[in-house]
């Protein structure tokens, strides 16, 4: 198995990378403190063809396979862990539904103006009393003629605040649960549908979060996104890529974390000598790389497994549970080597700890991966506690 690249990954990573570094990195810190969204930034992501990833070329995207936008969101996420939040909710959440199950007219009409960043887009998906459970959401859609009702809410949605259009998910017939789930696009300024701002989170600030109110909010049918009763399925096949895209911001973060303590382990000193020159340190620092390079691994062979169209299910769980725990207990370490100054805003590790912690929630939890894991791993066993609670 070969994980090496192309010569045109080459050139994609030091492309992304560069300008990562140019345009991202140097207001990383500012942004956060502020909890700004990075307008500006979404369109110079844009510019570069950034939006487009992976999404159909007559809708314009780039096409290609899922491997770029993994090397992608590793490069973002070095720089600013917020930015790759907002690449994934708009190529992967976004995007991807769009692109495998929106009809012609709801593709011309929305992921074209996704792909050149003229529309910000969200996925709502998680509700106050839904979050790993999402078979379990409460939103209601109800159908009259030619208009689905949506009643409910939706809680920490990344980019709500500022998004143009959602992909909402809404159940129309409780008693079949998952499987009476529907998707639907809904467009900023439907009348019903309120839109309230979540300030104050630990990490990735510059990715905004909000809370969607639905009240008697009308969606036409030509919006719902594939057949009725579909839509868990379709948030399904659409969380699993979306998990190696977490696995790849892990990666990122850890990797940042990585190279800053390597560089202060070369300048800072303590009784005389350079942190560098202390096996502790020395080791730490060698327990660090061996964690980054272990989840890039895994992201990158969950990622192979997707571009030949072979079942991937288990190790992208597995590259999103490593990675993110992983990035944790770098970030950990990060502070610790830097001592005092790692537990001020002023050092970059602060952040890169605060960062990290929601890759180890979003886009199921690491219990939930594990869950999934061994689901996989012990197939007969839950196929017979699912036969139980069918009797």
């Amino acid at each position: 198995m070969d994980f090496s690249f192309t010569e045109e990954q080459k050139i994609l990573q030091r492309m992304v990378r560069d300008f990562a570094t140019r345009e991202l990195e140097p207001i990383a810190r500012r942004l956060d403190e502020v909890e700004e969204f990075p307008h500006e930034s979404v369109r110079k992501m844009a510019d570069i063809g950034l939006l487009g990833m992976g999404l159909d070329p007559a809708y314009g995207g780039s096409g290609g396979g899922f491997t770029p936008f993994i090397i992608a969101m590793e490069e973002i996420s070095r720089a600013s862990a917020a930015m790759s939040t907002i690449l994934s909710v708009q190529v992967s959440l976004c995007g991807q539904p769009l692109d495998r199950f929106g009809t012609k007219e709801q593709k011309e009409r929305y992921l074209s103006f996704l792909t050149q960043g003229k529309k910000l887009a969200a996925f709502a998906l998680s509700e106050p009393n839904a979050g790993s459970d999402a078979a379990s959401i409460e939103t209601t859609a109800t159908r009259k003629g030619e208009t689905y009702v949506l009643q409910g809410s939706k809680v920490f949605i990344s980019c709500g605040d500022v998004a143009d259009i959602y992909i909402v998910f809404a159940v129309q017939e409780r008693v079949k649960k998952a499987r009476g789930i529907t998707a639907f696009i809904l467009e900023r300024g439907t009348p019903g549908l309120k839109v309230k701002k979540q300030g104050g989170k630990l990490g990735i600030r510059a990715s905004t979060t909000a809370e969607l109110l639905f009240d008697d909010c009308r969606v036409p049918l030509e919006n719902r996104l594939g057949e009725e009763g579909a839509g868990f399925r379709i948030a399904m096949q659409i969380i699993d890529p979306s998990r190696i895209g977490v696995a790849a911001q892990a990666v990122g973060i850890a990797q940042a974390a990585l190279d800053a303590s390597v560089s202060y382990a070369q300048q800072r000193r303590q009784f005389g000598k350079l942190l560098g020159e202390f096996q502790a340190i020395q080791w730490m620092l060698a327990d660090m790389a061996t964690q980054v390079d272990a989840a890039r691994l895994l992201m990158y062979r969950a990622a192979d497994l997707k571009d030949r169209g072979l079942p991937f299910s288990k190790e992208s769980a597995m590259a999103k549970v490593f990675a993110s725990e992983a990035a944790m207990a770098v970030a950990v370490k990060a502070v610790q080597i830097y001592g005092g100054y790692g537990y001020f805003q002023e050092s970059p590790v602060e952040r890169y700890f605060r960062d990290a912690k929601i890759t180890e929630i979003y886009e199921g939890t690491s219990e939930v991966q594990r869950m999934v894991i061994s689901r996989n791993l012990l197939p007969e066993i839950f196929k017979r506690e699912r036969e139980d609670k069918s009797v």
